[in-house]
């Protein structure tokens, strides 16, 4: 497995590409501008509103692979909603190929963190900095990490980032520097990683779980956007698809989106032989096969 995010930004377009060679790639680094603000969709219901209906709350996510159109927005709205420092992707949409000329078949997934029920980098983390919570979200205390990166280890899916700077000093942009150029662009507004809200204590426990950009030694992945979820809204990635592409909400709530399409249609996960029985289910094309290769990937300009 890669063991650092600037190993993860070598090109693979070149190579097969197997089912677990796609799970073990991370995803490598691009120079992204400023994105436009993002929507507000809500989850349907409030929190209080979906406990009620089916006791407790069990997030999850649908992503429908016969949508995707590969434009990648999702990573892009990842990117400046939890300001993920560079070379570090939360969201990552695979470009794949599989066949040869003429019968070449074209396909995009999409790779957040799977949130595993039984997750391998919680079990093995030392400190108790990862962990899931009851809501079906694994979870990172930016506080309590100590950086040992077991859990970028012990993680099949490669959605693992570990912060080698201080993430405020390791951004696409010198905020400093290039302060008026950047606030006439956003019409002044403020650096993402400044949002106030990553800086909160979310949940029952009170731990502060949110965004990309807390100092550096720690590690940091996909976090289903907990602080907008937390406040009724759809994380980034959902709100922002143009194309439809992905469903979140309640699994426990028979009634909830993600539960109407899962109990309608065939679905699969990822690495399903694994047994981390993740929360992301996939809808549509086929999994990913031996012949498939990486296209167009994304690869870090210095």
């Amino acid at each position: 497995m890669p063991s650092s995010a600037s190993e993860q930004n070598h090109a693979v377009s070149q190579k097969d590409f197997s089912r677990r060679e796609f799970l073990k790639v991370g995803g490598a680094a691009a120079v992204i501008g400023v994105a436009g603000v993002l929507a507000g969709d809500q989850i349907n219901g409030t929190p209080q509103a979906r406990a009620a209906n089916s006791g407790k709350v069990k997030y999850g996510m649908v992503i429908d692979l016969d949508r995707c159109l590969g434009c990648r927005a999702c990573m892009v709205a990842c990117k400046v909603e939890n300001n993920t420092p560079a070379a570090a992707f939360w969201m990552y949409v695979f470009r794949t190929e599989e066949g040869h000329y003429p019968n070449v078949r074209i396909q995009y997934t999409p790779r957040p963190c799977m949130h595993c029920d039984n997750a391998p980098c919680a079990k093995v983390c030392p400190v108790g900095a990862r962990y899931k919570r009851e809501d079906g979200l694994v979870a990172t205390d930016a506080d309590r990490c100590i950086g040992c990166r077991y859990c970028q280890v012990a993680c099949p899916y490669s959605v693992n980032y570990f912060n080698w700077e201080d993430p405020k000093k390791n951004q696409y942009y010198d905020w400093v520097k290039e302060a008026p150029e950047i606030q006439q662009a956003t019409g002044g507004v403020i650096p993402p990683y400044q949002n106030p809200d990553h800086e909160l204590l979310y949940g029952a426990e009170k731990r502060r779980i949110s965004g990309g950009s807390h100092h550096h030694g720690v590690m940091g992945k996909c976090t289903f956007c907990v602080h907008r979820i937390e406040k009724g809204l759809l994380p980034a990635c959902v709100a922002n698809c143009p194309a439809g592409v992905y469903s979140f909400g309640d699994l426990n709530d028979p009634d909830s989106e993600v539960s109407r399409r899962l109990n309608s249609e065939q679905s699969f996960t990822l690495a399903e032989d694994l047994g981390t029985k993740p929360r992301v289910h996939y809808l549509g094309t086929s999994p990913l096969k031996d012949d498939t290769r990486q296209i167009d990937a994304i690869v870090r300009r210095v």
